[in-house]
């Protein structure tokens, strides 16, 4: 059974596998900031053995640094951080538009989210149960309640703010009519729902990714992309990646606010130069692993979806 090692044994490990430390007293203040098993994601793509994960040494290719991990390593957190903001702005756009758009639809039905006429049974069935039991928690629910004793639901405006992307994707995916999905998904420029659905499915695993910090630049998605305005993707292993899910990401953010848009394309790519220029061997890695490429002419046409 292995067991702990201190930061000492971790740097000797570090260079028995041929790694670069340089200065100690910061590699020692890396680990204990990131840590040693963390760290490992990040040197993986420079092990010589890379990427065969059946057959592993750990030991890296010659002239690889400690500096080129932790460069990878706050590029990935720089990523995290911006495709988080931004797909969060196209989670309230789906949203607001799903809520306004049958809300006034369903004038007459201020609880459409669990009427029969409007969502599946399965649905309907389970929502107390998977949704509104955590729901109800919310202070402003919980006033609703306390205000409007004899409702059993609050309103879908207020609901509905308080429902998980996968919640309000769950809801969308129970919607009886075709019709009622076609009226959101064209909203944001996607002409069938199965597209759509796929789409938002996408960008729920990269958001989930970014939630909980794990490693998003070489991740591979739950469910390969489908075909759809956001690009052809003819290769599959395109569709599986974070590359193809970023161009997703794009085409959505695009037709919410070509401003937003423009801003993603620019943090992205900043993110990208600032690790290229600590460790220029980062280019070939994080292209290799993303399936996309990030100088700011390539990463700029992204823009192109909001034309």
């Amino acid at each position: 059974m292995k067991q702990a090692t201190d930061v000492d044994q971790q740097i000797s490990m570090l260079k028995e596998r041929g790694v670069g430390v340089g200065d100690e007293k910061k590699a020692k203040e890396i680990l204990l900031d990131v840590g040693y098993y963390r760290l490992g994601f990040y040197l993986f793509p420079f092990e010589a053995s890379y990427p065969n994960l059946d057959q592993r040494t750990h030991e890296v290719k010659a002239g690889t640094k400690l500096s080129d991990a932790v460069a990878l390593y706050y590029f990935d957190f720089d990523i995290r951080n911006v495709l988080m903001r931004y797909i969060s702005r196209i989670e309230v756009a789906f949203r607001t538009y799903m809520t306004y758009r049958l809300s006034n639809k369903y004038a007459d039905k201020p609880r459409w989210f669990v009427d029969e006429e409007v969502v599946d049974s399965s649905f309907r069935q389970s929502f107390d149960d998977r949704h509104y039991a955590i729901i109800k928690k919310s202070g402003t629910i919980r006033c609703h309640h306390s205000k409007y004793k004899q409702d059993k639901y609050a309103p879908v405006w207020k609901t509905l703010e308080f429902m998980t992307l996968g919640g309000v994707l769950d809801l969308y995916r129970n919607l009886k009519k075709n019709e009622d999905k076609l009226e959101v998904s064209k909203h944001f420029g996607v002409q069938q729902t199965a597209v759509f659905e796929n789409y938002m499915e996408s960008m729920r695993c990269v958001r989930n990714i970014c939630a909980h910090g794990a490693v998003l630049y070489d991740a591979r998605l739950s469910r390969q992309l489908r075909k759809g305005p956001a690009g052809s993707m003819e290769e599959p292993e395109e569709r599986a990646r974070v590359g193809g899910a970023i161009k997703v990401i794009a085409y959505m953010l695009g037709r919410v606010s070509a401003n937003r848009l423009h801003d993603m394309v620019l943090q992205l790519n900043d993110a990208y130069m600032t690790a290229i220029r600590v460790s220029p061997k980062l280019q070939g890695v994080i292209e290799k692993a993303s399936l996309l490429k990030w100088d700011l002419q390539s990463i700029s046409q992204l823009e192109s979806y909001i034309r």
